[in-house]
């Protein structure tokens, strides 16, 4: 039986994962481009805020620090689907030396999300903070746990990237709205 304050942390954890859990899940999607890895990447960073919540309820931005464990849960899932794909990739190559295989063409028409997961990790981070969350650029760096010119730098390398990837007449506004509409429209 809890007491009361336990009913309190439970009561606080509980406004917290209503308020903040949708959010979270969006970011997930956005991070790792995998629409249902998203609710149960949302759902391992609760639970891991759930059993530091005597810390995290305490910190000056645990919103911050509920989307750091999310970014670092999207990126332990990145890392390990990649190990996965070389691995698979090892073990159907042709052996002894074989060939080697280009890139495969990529279609002249990328939307926002195909772009997106194109990125690096860190870039497609900063970006998706700062215009699909409209996140300061401070608030950034306290997510990722950067300083605010590696957020600055990141920001500004993906957009140029992004603008690449989507075409050479798109202009970089036009790229930050497109990343915006992702926030509510990444799920569908």
């Amino acid at each position: 039986m809890g007491t009361v304050v336990d009913d309190a942390a439970a009561a606080e954890f509980h406004e917290f994962f209503e308020a903040h859990y949708a959010e979270l899940s969006r970011l997930a999607h956005l991070l790792t481009g995998e629409a249902d890895a998203a609710d149960d990447l949302a759902a391992d960073a609760l639970l891991a805020l759930w059993h530091r919540w005597d810390r995290v309820r305490n910190a000056d931005h645990p919103v911050a620090y509920a989307r750091g464990v999310v970014a670092n849960l999207a990126r332990t899932r990145i890392r390990s689907a990649v190990r996965e794909r070389r691995r698979i990739a090892l073990f159907w190559a042709p052996r002894g030396g074989g060939y080697a295989v280009d890139d495969p063409d990529v279609s002249t028409i990328v939307d926002v999300q195909g772009a997106l997961r194109r990125l690096p990790f860190r870039k497609r981070a900063c970006v998706v903070l700062r215009h699909a969350f409209d996140l300061s650029e401070r608030d950034t760096s306290l997510v990722l746990g950067i300083s605010v010119g590696t957020v600055k730098s990141q920001t500004s390398r993906a957009v140029a990237e992004l603008q690449r990837l989507l075409g050479p007449d798109t202009p970089a506004a036009q790229v930050q709205v497109a990343v915006a509409a992702q926030r509510d429209g990444g799920r569908h």
